[in-house]
């Protein structure tokens, strides 16, 4: 197994993105430490894993620098160690909305929050890596960090930051043997069934085309991957496995075009 004997903290582990990691990752043999706000929701996931051994889950706040780090301080009491790192986190923010009409804040919400979470997390990971001089940071993005467009211009401008601090980790902790990779798939129409927050997040625009979200989706799958298709759930957690597994030892500062040739490198 490839992440056998390997300790795994996942942030967002009960949303649809997070929850095939999670899954992903304990099939591949990791012992996970499931992260979310709602604990209920988290729980319940945990339970439809089969080995409860390699399970704990927790309610910590990624945006909260304190009680992440005391988490942190408890995995590696418990466990030894932290191996890898996973922020996978996403909350609602406003998309669909002209850059003129775009207030200041609905601007700079998901620009705080994801940039501020990434960097907690990570951190909090890394004070505990460096001194056995191994580990893995793992974080999320979208093709919106490069598109020009409009209507997400404060997402966009967070997942440029993430992969910005991507780059970052990979220089600042390759030294200390631990690798940094962002993944970046397209939409995923099935995370939206699974009850991704995206439904929300792309009401607006679809709303304002006048058709359905699942419409909107099928017609952006024709007209950009070269695949014609977009990714799916399953696509993401297997490669978030192989970049967290040592068959990826000498991959880090990179992104994970996941996108199906939507964005082309």
């Amino acid at each position: 197994m490839l992440l056998a004997n390997k300790n795994a903290i996942i942030y967002g582990a009960s949303g649809a993105i997070g929850s095939h990691i999670s899954r992903a990752f304990h099939l591949a043999g990791a012992h996970l430490f499931l992260v979310g706000r709602n604990k209920e929701k988290l729980d319940a996931f945990a339970a439809t894993l089969p080995d409860q051994q390699r399970v704990d889950t927790a309610s910590v706040d990624a945006s909260d620098e304190n009680a992440v780090k005391k988490h942190a301080a408890e995995v590696v009491e418990k466990a030894g160690s932290i191996d890898i790192s996973v922020n996978v986190t996403g909350v609602f923010h406003i998309q669909g909305v002209a850059f003129a009409d775009l207030s200041v804040e609905d601007f700079m919400f998901p620009v705080n929050h994801y940039i501020r979470t990434n960097f907690i997390t990570a951190q909090a990971a890394a004070k505990h890596m460096i001194p056995k001089k191994s580990g893995v940071l793992l974080s999320i993005s979208t093709p919106g960090s490069k598109l020009p467009g409009t209507g997400f211009m404060g997402y966009g401008l967070a997942c440029s930051g993430i992969e910005a601090l991507n780059r970052h980790f990979a220089g600042e902790l390759g030294a200390y043997g631990i690798r940094s990779v962002c993944l970046r798939p397209d939409a995923i129409p099935e995370a939206i069934a699974a009850g991704s927050h995206s439904k929300e997040v792309f009401a607006k625009a679809s709303a304002a085309a006048g058709i359905s979200i699942e419409e909107m989706l099928a017609m952006h799958a024709q007209s950009g991957p070269l695949l014609k298709r977009l990714p799916t759930l399953e696509e993401v957690a297997n490669t978030a496995v192989f970049m967290a597994s040592d068959h990826a030892s000498a991959i880090t500062g990179t992104v994970a075009n996941l996108t199906c040739g939507s964005q082309v490198d």
